[in-house]
């Protein structure tokens, strides 16, 4: 079994999870994100049937270098001597809210962004899952979208009917209900899954602890990539 638990310490200090598997990937999860995945690696199908089985989260981590599948150098065909991962120090734990098995060695899950973390430590084991001691960061606060921006929260309104007319399956919606429209963050979040940026930026903007401030950049975004509001 994972060697995964919660640490809950004296309340001036952060809540710390202490071996949690991680799962480096080319995206940004947010809070309350809606996250599907074919999981087919050895070395992930083993961590996620464990994680399913005992109702724990992972981690998952946005890449700045290396590859979602694990890739050996071209000078190294075989061993442990594969191309490194690197990735970014803030993540997002993710609930696995499905998961079904249509042929052997193949997951297909469907996870829920929950909180984020900090890495404060981290390994990889020998068959190349990264596990790490990490900091929970706290949730952001519930703020109600300001008049100045409520255009914001109401083109993804529009977005999400559009979806639904179209006869978008719960399934294949980007985001999940229930829909927060009037909550800074909730609305924020949704609008950078769905946006066109580097993932550098979208992780910034992840990592930010102010719902306003992040739906202002939100609202900046928009007007620069020309959609109205």
């Amino acid at each position: 079994m994972l060697s995964f638990y919660l640490n809950h310490l004296p309340m001036s200090a952060p809540l710390t999870l202490q071996s949690l598997p991680l799962f480096p990937l080319g995206t940004v999860l947010f809070p309350g994100g809606y996250l599907p995945l074919q999981i087919f690696e050895v070395r992930y199908l083993d961590m996620i049937g464990k994680c399913h089985r005992a109702g724990v989260p992972f981690g998952v981590v946005t890449l700045n270098r290396g590859s979602e599948v694990r890739q050996a150098p071209s000078d190294a065909p075989g061993g442990d001597n594969f191309a490194q991962e690197l990735f970014y120090a803030t993540g997002t734990l993710a609930q696995i809210s499905r998961l079904s098995r249509p042929k052997p060695g193949l997951m297909l899950i469907q996870c829920t962004g929950l909180q984020r973390f900090t890495v404060t430590r981290h390994e990889m084991l020998k068959h190349g899952l990264w596990i790490a001691n990490v900091q929970a960061i706290a949730d952001d606060q519930l703020v109600p979208v300001p008049p100045d921006l409520q255009p914001v929260a109401k083109t993804l309104e529009r977005v999400i009917k559009t979806l639904e007319l179209q006869g978008t399956t719960a399934d294949q919606m980007p985001m999940q209900p229930p829909y927060l429209l009037n909550d800074c963050a909730w609305v924020a979040n949704r609008w950078c899954e769905l946006l066109p940026a580097a993932l550098e930026l979208k992780h910034r903007l992840m990592a930010l602890d102010n719902p306003l401030v992040r739906l202002e950049l939100v609202s900046d975004l928009l007007e620069r990539n020309g959609i109205p509001t």
